[in-house]
């Protein structure tokens, strides 16, 4: 149980330092660049970290809490995402605000099964 915590704990520190960085890497734009590419890579690693372990007779689910759990979960920002919505709509950019979520969704399912299907073949 420790291990396993120690694992999420270590992964996540990871996971949120990159998201970091690509946030300074991508600051100042006018659309939320950072936080959209950051949950695309991030469903694209989470359909790869799955298919991966699937295949895994042994430690698949250390490998799950570390990779998917930690660092995945470090690394993407549903939470940043619904706050940046809620300012675009509370500024009235209503058209920007239905783009951003449905390619958001539409580009982060895709990138989730394609990490999959990459490994799964």
């Amino acid at each position: 149980m420790i291990k396993n915590i120690v694992l999420v704990g270590i992964g996540a520190s990871i996971g949120g330092i990159l998201r970091y960085l690509t946030t300074l890497v991508l600051k100042n734009q006018t659309y939320p660049y950072a936080t959209f590419i950051v949950n695309i890579i991030g469903c694209l690693a989470i359909g790869m970290v799955f298919a991966f372990t699937e295949k895994q007779t042994t430690s698949s689910e250390t490998l799950k809490l570390f990779l998917a759990t930690g660092i995945c979960g470090g690394f993407t920002t549903f939470s940043a995402f619904s706050l940046e919505n809620m300012q675009l709509l509370k500024q009235g950019n209503y058209i920007t605000a239905a783009i951003y979520i449905t390619s958001s969704i539409l580009f982060c399912i895709a990138a989730t099964f394609t990490g999959y299907k990459l490994l799964s073949i």
